[in-house]
């Protein structure tokens, strides 16, 4: 061991007439440990919506949504048998997307409606968890026997789980589909109006979409919407999510007009642009509690070397070098440092990795709900730790500690021996 850093081990125990310096010294640390703990929690809750987000987006959302400018697209089985041919391709379904209005007995309430094709849409979608029924019974009632006596029975349609509270739904409960695309009649021009059955109620967890999506099966949306055979286009799914634009643009040059292709990312830029700049901003926020507990590092290390005038005086004249003395200031600033980031690395992790049973746990405790559903976009909070972010930020931790001891350490290191003894 280096006698430089034997020597900073020595001062930063306090002797009883220095317990102020002491004092200042674990206020040091403590503000290194809040502010590495607090960078890593945030970083990590930012991480965790941004995942979560992304995952939710892209389990009710495809990857890629491929249209025709000219409006539905009527050829869509052989553009399905093209765009499988491109490179990364995994999946594709076509779908119908339309606005529409659903009336139950009670109430009245907006929604988009969505076609499925019951036999390759799961390939690309997912719907999350069924609170209620199986989005399979669709196709029970796609395929339902007219001969049967079975003509007049309503075809089923699965709804997210706030839109049934909406409407005071549940399981095989009627309702009633309006759409505007209605019909002309003597008595002018009426909203098209079919009876649905409830057979399916779903939570994405995600309450933009449990509020305002209706699923059907393709074939009764068409029948329903008479649009005959045509889809509203493609959802495709990417081996690569990160790849999706470059595929995208081979989709587009493949078919060429009057075929256009949207990926997830540019659909959702504005989201996940405002989280990334939500990251960064809360990371040169978090930042300053850092920078404060480095200010505190250089007010400790600068009354370490008042109180230690003599000692430097007694060790260069026994031969100390200055860059010695400086050695001495910079292993007990980064010594500071270094406990208050461990410390503070392993405090954010431990509380970043227990975060949700964390959060449930004060829910239960004060009965409130941190992340109300019809607020915020998600209604659990998520935590995912990405160690890239936490290596930053203990680097960061560590330069910014041995920074601040460089000034001390060098008025320590210009001390005159001569000078500082002269009134001992």
């Amino acid at each position: 061991m280096p006698y430089e850093f034997f020597i900073n081990l020595r001062y930063l125990r306090a002797k009883r007439k220095q317990v102020f310096v002491s004092i200042i010294t674990f206020i040091s640390i403590t503000g290194i440990f809040l502010g590495v703990a607090a960078l890593i929690i945030v970083l990590a809750v930012m991480n965790g919506f941004e995942t979560d987000l992304r995952n939710k987006i892209l389990g009710i959302n495809s990857h890629i949504v491929l249209m025709e400018y000219q409006g539905m697209m009527k050829n869509y089985r052989q553009v399905m048998g093209e765009v499988k041919e491109v490179p990364g391709i995994v999946a594709t379904t076509p779908f119908i997307y339309s606005q529409a209005m659903l009336k139950s007995e009670g109430s009245v309430s907006g929604a988009v409606l969505r076609g499925l094709s019951l036999k390759d849409a799961f390939g690309v979608l997912d719907l999350g968890r069924m609170k209620a029924g199986s989005i399979q019974a669709l196709a029970g009632t796609e395929s339902r026997d007219r001969a049967a006596g079975e003509a007049d029975a309503p075809p089923g349609i699965v709804i997210g789980k706030e839109l049934a509270k909406n409407l005071g739904l549940i399981l095989h409960d009627p309702v009633y589909i309006i759409t505007p695309m209605g019909v002309s009649t003597p008595m002018g021009f009426v909203p098209r109006m079919k009876k649905f059955v409830v057979v399916g109620i779903f939570d994405s967890g995600f309450y933009e979409y449990d509020s305002t999506l209706a699923y059907v099966s393709l074939k009764d949306c068409q029948e329903f919407l008479n649009l005959g055979d045509a889809v509203s286009g493609l959802e495709i799914k990417v081996d690569d999510i990160y790849r999706a634009d470059a595929i995208a643009r081979t989709i587009e040059k493949k078919l060429g007009f009057p075929y256009w292709a949207r990926h997830w990312m540019e659909m959702n830029k504005n989201l996940f642009s405002a989280l990334k700049l939500e990251k960064r901003v809360m990371f040169i926020i978090l930042s300053l509690i850092v920078l404060v507990a480095a200010f505190n590092i250089i007010s400790t290390l600068i009354m370490v070397v008042m109180e230690k005038n003599k000692d430097i005086a007694i060790l260069k004249s026994m031969g100390a070098t200055s860059r010695s003395i400086m050695k001495i200031f910079v292993f007990q600033g980064v010594t500071i440092g270094t406990i208050g980031t461990v410390l503070g690395m392993l405090g954010g992790l431990a509380l970043a990795h227990n975060l949700s049973g964390l959060s449930v746990f004060i829910e239960r405790l004060f009965g409130f709900k941190l992340l109300p559903g019809d607020v915020y976009y998600l209604n659990q909070l998520p935590s995912r730790v990405d160690y890239t972010d936490v290596a930053v930020i203990v680097v960061g931790s560590l330069i910014i500690s041995f920074l601040s001891t460089l000034y001390p350490s060098y008025r320590a290191a210009r001390l005159d021996p001569a000078e500082a003894l002269r009134n001992e």
